[in-house]
């Protein structure tokens, strides 16, 4: 017998298999091969049609159920993994009224700041734990203003996981860790942000119902039955975002404990149970999957745009053919790359920066001296060092880390990379090769609360192997100074041009 997860991406949808009883992986498919489609009316904007999710997680279903031989009857739960951050509308039959508003969309942005400014920090760092920004709540308050015959019509809104299980269930509901990622949720008084909903003028019956994290959120009917090919009277588990998620799978829950991804960008996901929102421009705080008001788990969500995506640029701009060439290159330079240095922000704004957007910088490149092996290791070592000013961000916001974990994504496959972040942190960084469709079907599991078994089975099936920090940390931290410098050299010159 198996559990589905479900991992609905902005360019693809995943689709595992686990085994109940081990919780090990069967497989996993993506739909489609190619990146799902995506709108952009206008510069800044993105948006996706939720018909296109649905189509494809039913494919992705009909491919699981085919390669690996099993019935509709097999499947004994669902667990649904989701881009974060989107908005989804419907009105009393259920019909969308619009494309989805999807996470990278930046049209809310001036909405959110203006929110800030007038709520005020005091009240949007103690009750949101964020500034309104561009997040879910502010996408609403924008259809409001600028689509107000879709607006009156609005019965729901949802968040993209929330619309994926009303398609399986025609039940409408949502949790406590979607709606936070939204902004909509206050943490002071522990239920719906009356604040933000009356500052924005949005009708608080447009929120669903809240079902727990865990547990029977809705039931498959008969018409879920007939489009996805998942038997009727199926429960649905588990719903979360992509990032608290990623750190579910990783079996990151409690204080302390750190979840790492080094993919095109970063993400550093700390758990906390600190209500503090210190960093709320520059660090965004959620009800991580285990939250509850008597025992308050935070994931704290700190994002580095230029991460993977540079070492990626130098892979299709340098004379290498592949990432292990790049970092047999960067082995044989010293640590510290002689001086070169690399910032790796030129993949947009940077958050943790303010939202200042300084591009990618390499400096101190000597013609005589340096290579291609120099500039592989400044931008391995650039991008470790923006990790660990991310952890200091986190650190001055209360955050102390005992462990992380981090997926077997291409930056953590990189030595260099991953021995670095490990000594100037000084904590073990343990690999697991696992991705968040697995992780949402596991969860499917957790209805029965045995969260020590879960991470037994993690362990089990996917620890691949664990950095241990090096004994001497002078040269790593010499070279992150160096780095640390240039950086604010760069800041100081964007703070004066103002």
């Amino acid at each position: 017998m198996y559990y589905l997860g479900l991992d609905i991406g902005s360019s693809s949808i995943k689709a595992a298999l686990v085994e109940i009883a081990t919780g090990k992986s069967l497989g996993v498919v993506q739909e489609p091969k190619e990146e799902m489609g995506m709108f952009a009316e206008k510069n800044g904007w993105a948006e996706q049609k939720l018909e296109d999710w649905w189509q494809h997680i039913c494919n992705a279903i009909a491919s699981l159920k085919k390669q690996y031989r099993v019935s509709r009857t097999d499947i004994k739960g669902i667990g649904i993994s989701y881009q974060m951050h989107g908005l989804v509308l419907v009105d009393k039959a259920g019909k969308p009224l619009r494309k989805s508003i999807i996470w990278c969309d930046s049209r809310a942005v001036d909405i959110g700041h203006q929110a800030f400014n007038e709520l005020g920090e005091e009240v949007c760092s103690s009750q949101l734990l964020n500034s309104p920004a561009n997040f879910t709540a502010s996408k609403l308050k924008w259809v409001k203003e600028n689509e107000p015959d879709i607006y009156k019509n609005i019965h729901k809104f949802m968040l993209p996981g929330d619309y994926v299980a009303y398609r399986f269930s025609n039940t409408i509901n949502t949790t406590i860790s979607g709606l936070s990622e939204g902004i909509f949720w206050n943490f002071k008084s522990d239920q719906v942000a009356d604040v933000l909903l009356e500052y924005y003028g949005i009708d608080k019956a447009l929120v669903p119902d809240i079902v727990d994290t865990f547990g029977i959120q809705s039931i498959v009917d008969a018409k879920g039955e007939q489009e996805s090919g998942i038997a009727a009277g199926t429960p649905i588990y588990y719903r979360a975002g992509d990032q608290p998620n990623n750190a579910l799978s990783l079996n990151v829950f409690n204080p302390g404990e750190v979840a790492a991804t080094g993919g095109t960008s970063g993400v550093v996901y700390a758990v906390t149970d600190n209500l503090s929102g210190k960093e709320s421009t520059r660090v965004n705080n959620f009800a991580h999957v285990n939250y509850t008001k008597s025992n308050p788990r935070i994931g704290k969500l700190l994002n580095i745009n230029g991460a993977g995506i540079q070492y990626r640029w130098l892979l299709n701009n340098l004379a290498v053919s592949s990432y292990e060439d790049m970092n047999n290159l960067a082995s044989e330079i010293p640590v510290g790359s002689d001086g070169v240095c690399m910032l790796p922000f030129g993949n947009g704004a940077e958050r943790m920066l303010n939202n200042k957007d300084i591009g990618t910088r390499l400096v101190n490149v000597n013609l005589n001296n340096h290579g291609k092996g120099h500039l592989c290791r400044a931008a391995l070592e650039g991008i470790a060092f923006s990790f660990l000013y991310g952890m200091e961000i986190l650190k001055s916001d209360g955050i102390k880390p005992k462990v992380i974990r981090a997926g077997n994504d291409n930056l953590f496959r990189s030595e260099i990379f991953a021995n670095t972040v490990a000594t100037l942190i000084e904590q073990e960084i343990e690999i697991y090769n696992t991705t968040g469709a697995i992780g949402a079907a596991r969860a499917a599991h957790l209805h029965k609360g045995d969260f020590k078994g879960f991470g037994k089975s993690i362990m089990n099936n996917d620890h691949v192997m664990t950095f241990m920090p090096f004994k001497d940390k002078e040269p790593y931290l010499k070279a992150y100074n160096n780095w640390k410098k240039e950086l604010e050299l760069v800041l100081h010159k964007n703070n004066n041009k103002k």
